[in-house]
């Protein structure tokens, strides 16, 4: 039966999105526009991305009136965005201190850029140190979906770049924009402005941005039209079960945002509940019938009553029903079916190019200054290192996916695979990647034999090797070694709070220039734990950020694997052609180790920018999306290598290896408390056998036992 029409008015009002504006925050206004100036003019390069976000309702014929106009016209062969040659009503809004020119109807870039939010507070300590980010909820990969909110972009007739509905937004709030102080400014995720939400619907959703009590992400749910493009807005929050959450959920409710996901959630939770509890009592109905089997064989096994093996092995591995870890192991079945970030020891092995793949690597030739005989799988590395450091983008016509990026398929275009974000221009590809091999491969002769190649066929240039203090030696111990003494290399080891003041002149003496993490984050931050970053110019006047490298590697590169630390914000403000991360565990932690690594690499498309990368990646592969987990694999195929030693293609060449086994009598002592812990060890597996753990959690039991066996 189809809703009334006061029916469907109801349903509208409850997702009512208009509002109106207030008057300006004068002071808070005037302090954005200072600092965001400052910081964006240092970080556009960067393409640091402020965390805030937006939403808007569908598809309109007509104009919309926008709450912001169009960006400088002198931009016009710099991006995607055309400009009208008058902005007609908006002239008498313009503010006298502002860059407005009345001939043109437009701003400057450098104006625009200072209307967006920017991060006030730029201290920073040593390495390991957190940088503020400007990103906000965007670093949390904790959110929860609150609700999705359908609306438009508006003002999109001056974009002229392309639009791919399911492509990834970058969602802006300009609180310093003269025109509406609650506007929020629609970009690409290549910085390309498309236009701005509706001022109503800027002004119900500024407020939840301004204080952090939301996040929102943003994708074009359908084709560009004339003046506006349809979009569909996920608004995240805090934990609905917390206090804070809880507030949130009250608040939105009351300014009549949606929060529908929550509730999809509480069902899709109590349906995960239910099964649980068929299969838990399907488990006990199967575990009673091999009981009787088990009880009525034992009973037709004569006066012994022995029961076969397989029966009684079968019976006694089953859990109990109604045990106390019977939910616990539900649990972890239940978290088995989706990707857990914490759970990655693994990940680069799994995800990454396979075996068969791996070992019909072509082998490269071994450069002529090379001593020291490389093995098949150490001329694969290199082969694979030279062809990492020379990526072409996919030719016309061609199917193949370079670093996630691929032909569109309609137009004379380039499409992102992971943001379905699409450019005209070819993509800027990264140049190096992550050398993963296990320990005693040869990642240092390999990239060593990388250095040496590139110089015998494009001639020489200065490397950068950044690494731990504790190994800093062996990178020149290890060239002096590997390299012919007639071609050897120039290395200089650039550390020490002694080291004397270099310029690019100076570096570019040098084949190979060794440095460490902490005298980098020196350079980078001079005056020492809570001084800010140097200003461009002179951080590139002196020292390793004048020079730009022919390659930059990271040795031990997961120390920066925080990317809101001192040491990460110091390797990515290197200039450099190639960057190159070694380490055997490029994820420790979580995904997040992979982004900083990445970012460092130089990924592009949008997953340079944490926010994209958590939208795109780390949220949807923890709710378990198949499509995150092809990504995942897409990533790791086209930026890591990835060889264990046990692998059947690595040959080392080894002796064969005689193992021995002494052993060593304990003393009185030694034997007198190795039986006391193995009388108590052996009691607490006993009770945990006979299903009596006493008061304890059968989990408490176990930790308990852990900790008597160690």
């Amino acid at each position: 039966m189809a809703p009334s029409n006061n029916e469907a008015k109801r349903k509208r009002a409850d997702v009512d999105l208009t509002g109106d504006s207030t008057d300006d925050d004068s002071a808070s206004q005037q302090k954005t526009q200072k600092t965001a100036s400052r910081i964006n003019a240092q970080r556009r390069d960067e393409q640091t991305t402020p965390g805030a976000s937006q939403t808007s309702p569908g598809s309109s014929d007509q104009a919309p009136s926008s709450s912001a106009p169009g960006p400088s016209q002198s931009q016009n062969n710099q991006r995607g965005y055309v400009y009208p040659p008058d902005a007609g009503s908006q002239r008498s809004f313009a503010s006298p201190h502002s860059s407005y020119r009345p001939e043109d109807g437009t701003h400057s870039q450098a104006e625009r850029e200072s209307w967006l939010v920017a991060d006030d507070n730029e201290d920073h300590g040593d390495m390991d140190e957190i940088v503020s980010s400007t990103q906000g909820a965007a670093d949390n990969d904790e959110l929860h979906l609150f609700g999705n909110l359908p609306t438009k972009i508006v003002g999109v007739q001056y974009y002229r770049g392309i639009a791919n509905p399911g492509e990834y937004i970058l969602l802006r709030r300009e609180p310093g924009n003269p025109y509406d102080r609650n506007s929020i400014r629609v970009d690409n995720v290549g910085g390309e402005q498309i236009g701005h939400i509706p001022r109503r619907i800027a002004a119900k959703l500024a407020s939840y941005l301004d204080s952090g009590w939301l996040f929102v992400e943003g994708r074009l749910s359908g084709k560009m039209g004339q003046f506006d493009c349809p979009i569909e807005v996920d608004l995240l929050g805090p934990d609905p079960q917390s206090q804070v959450g809880k507030q949130l959920v009250d608040k939105m409710k009351a300014d009549k945002l949606p929060t529908k996901a929550l509730l999809d959630a509480e069902r899709r939770e109590k349906q995960r509940q239910k099964e649980m509890e068929q299969a838990r009592k399907k488990r006990e109905q199967e575990e009673k019938r091999k009981l009787a089997e088990a009880r009525k064989a034992a009973a037709g096994a004569g006066k012994g009553g022995a029961v076969p093996t397989s029966q009684v092995s079968e019976f006694t591995n089953q859990t109990m029903p109604d045990s106390e870890s019977e939910p616990v192991m539900s649990d972890l079945v239940e978290a088995s079916q989706r990707f857990n970030p914490r759970q990655v020891s693994n990940t680069t092995d799994q995800y990454g190019l396979q075996e068969e793949a791996l070992k019909n690597i072509p082998l490269a030739s071994k450069p002529a200054s090379v001593k020291t005989e490389m093995l098949p799988f150490q001329l694969q590395a290199l082969q694979w290192l030279l062809d990492q450091e020379s990526p072409q983008p996919p030719s016309p016509g061609s199917k193949d996916t370079i670093q996630l990026w691929k032909r569109h398929e309609s137009v004379d275009a380039f499409t992102n695979i992971a943001t379905n974000y699409s450019t005209k221009e070819a993509p800027q590809l990264a140049s190096g990647g992550i050398l993963a091999d296990d320990m005693g491969l040869g990642k240092t002769l390999e990239m060593i034999s990388l250095i040496i190649a590139d110089a015998e066929k494009f001639g020489r240039g200065s490397t950068l090797i950044v690494s731990p203090l504790s190994v800093m030696s062996n990178w020149s111990g290890q060239i002096a070694h590997h390299v012919h003494d007639n071609m050897a290399l120039k290395v200089y080891i650039y550390h020490g709070t002694g080291r004397v003041s270099m310029k690019a002149e100076d570096f570019a003496q040098y084949d190979v220039v060794v440095t460490t993490y902490q005298t980098l984050a020196m350079d980078y931050m001079p005056r020492g734990k809570g001084a800010p970053k140097q200003p461009e110019k002179k951080l590139r006047a002196n020292g390793l950020y004048s020079m730009d490298w022919r390659r930059v590697i990271l040795d031990e590169g997961h120390a920066v694997r925080n990317p809101a630390s001192k040491g990460a914000a110091a390797v990515t403000s290197l200039m450099s052609r190639s960057r190159w991360v070694l380490t055997g565990t490029p994820i420790i932690n979580s995904l997040k180790d992979l982004y900083s690594l990445l970012r460092f690499i130089g990924i592009t498309g949008g997953l340079n920018q944490l926010e994209i990368f958590n939208s795109v990646l780390i949220r949807p592969l923890k709710a378990g999306d198949p499509s995150a987990t092809y990504l995942l694999q897409a990533v790791m195929t086209a930026f890591t290598l990835r060889r264990r030693k046990e692998m059947a293609f690595i040959d080392l060449r080894l002796p064969q290896l005689d193992e021995y086994v002494h052993r060593v009598p304990f003393t009185d002592k030694e034997r007198e408390r190795y039986n006391a812990l193995h009388a108590e060890a052996t009691g607490v597996a006993s009770k945990v056998m006979s299903g009596k753990p006493g008061e304890q959690s059968k989990t408490q039991v176990y930790a308990h036992l852990l900790e008597v066996l160690l």
